[in-house]
């Protein structure tokens, strides 16, 4: 919980908007972010850098709503994208070409061309076939694309394994000790302008020392570099600073903040960060109903009209997400542990077993805390239900930022062929 969610006379409030109300409006279950929220982390990260006025490029793809990312581009932010869509949103929320950066290991020759199409800052190349295709791309506009190279610093982030991607084993990035040799190819290259090195360890990093081993293994590579009269200007040292989901301690941003002055307080560098989920993670919330409270055997079953495809970290990575009630009990004695389900047709669709919550009954409204990222930019329409709403709250107005699908619309995505009669009984009759 926050500042900007918070209980009045016994009822959940986002900002100054009791969330009920919200609910009546939209119907649920639906994602609810809180514009001062989104503010507020914004500015804390950029004041424990104030001396370095570093480029702040929020992870689109922690939430890429457009409203949201037009928040952070009014505030000053920059955008970290890693894929041609993310990249046409961050330019549509009026976010400059100047401080957009581009990452990912599969960037196509079209994307390439797309971002050189926009005139972004910064193009993260993370391996040498890459490099060389974006080379002949840009040789042949007669352009030089400026290239940082993502270095897997080879470290263990101590995250969840399917979130980590600092280490050898895993397919991000240039392997440090190639690094080198493959800057002095940049340089070589036509059509490449090297500008930097880039790093990414991983998602949802609550300790210090992972960060501080990969920062310096990457002022090695800087030293390296300028001794061998390479150019070098910036430093992109990615995101992954974590936030508090159940009992973890949050990283110290200060702490954070003066490791990167310790390391390369001597390097005369520009930075850039790519934070995502500390920007967005705790200032949203996934709201949903209670449609039914199950007796199965000793087991309590609630069933809520949320599901795995509209908030899909607990099945994909067992993730821990707080409930609270829309409404506190007044009820003094707490019934035992739940299990908490959606009602997708799979046993994977649960969001938390034998959890300790409030009394809750058919018709109650209940929110999951730190739902600001990687929530509704990983719904999906399985079991063809439909993209929930998401909304934004500033102080007592709210808006709708992304409407419920239709049926209708969810249907108009699909084509049936005018030859798929007879391609049926072609079917029927082949032997």
């Amino acid at each position: 919980m926050s500042e900007f969610f918070t209980y009045e006379e016994g009822e959940l409030f986002a900002e100054k908007l009791a969330i009920a109300r919200i609910a009546r409006t939209v119907g649920t279950p639906f994602y609810l972010y809180s514009a001062a929220a989104l503010g507020a982390r914004y500015r804390r990260f950029c004041e424990a850098f104030a001396a370095e006025r570093p480029l702040v490029a929020f992870a689109v793809k922690a939430n890429s709503n457009l409203a949201v990312l037009s928040l952070f581009a009014e505030l000053g932010a920059g955008a970290d994208v890693t894929s041609e869509g993310e990249l046409a949103r961050a330019l549509a929320a009026g976010m400059p070409p100047d401080r957009i950066l581009f990452s990912g290991v599969g960037k196509t020759k079209r994307e390439l061309a797309a971002a050189l199409d926009a005139g972004i800052l910064q193009i993260n190349v993370e391996s040498a076939p890459e490099l060389e295709a974006l080379s002949a791309i840009a040789e042949e506009r007669g352009e030089a694309a400026p290239v940082a190279l993502r270095v897997n610093p080879d470290i263990d982030p101590r995250t969840h394994a399917k979130i980590a991607t600092g280490g050898r084993e895993h397919k991000f990035g240039i392997p440090w000790r190639e690094a080198i040799s493959l800057y002095r190819r940049a340089v070589e290259l036509p059509g490449i302008r090297p500008v930097g090195l880039a790093v990414h360890i991983g998602s949802q990093v609550v300790e210090i020392d992972p960060f501080r081993r990969a920062f310096e293994r990457m002022a090695e590579l800087v030293k390296a570099l300028r001794q061998d009269r390479l150019p070098i200007e910036r430093v992109d040292l990615g995101g992954g600073i974590g936030i508090r989901y159940k009992d973890e301690r949050p990283l110290d941003l200060e702490a954070y903040a003066a490791l990167v002055r310790e390391i390369f307080l001597r390097e005369r560098l520009d930075f850039a960060f790519e934070p995502g989920r500390f920007l967005c993670g705790p200032a949203g919330l996934l709201v949903a109903r209670v449609v039914y409270v199950k007796e199965s055997g000793e087991r309590r079953i609630i069933i809520l009209d949320a599901a795995m495809n509209d908030l899909m970290r607990p099945a994909l990575y067992g993730a821990w997400h707080e409930m609270l009630p829309i409404r506190l009990s007044s009820l003094d004695a707490p019934p035992p542990p739940a299990d908490v389900v959606g009602p997708v047709c799979e046993t994977g669709d649960t969001f938390a077993e034998g959890r300790r919550l409030p009394p809750l009954a058919a018709g109650d409204l209940v929110a999951f805390t730190a739902a600001g990222a990687y929530g509704a930019v990983m719904s999906s329409t399985y079991n063809s239900r439909l993209l929930v709403p998401e909304v934004l709250v500033s102080g007592e107005r709210f808006a709708v930022i992304r409407a419920r699908r239709t049926y209708e619309e969810l249907l108009r995505l699909d084509a049936v062929p005018s030859w798929l009669s007879e391609a049926a009984r072609q079917a029927a009759t082949a032997s």
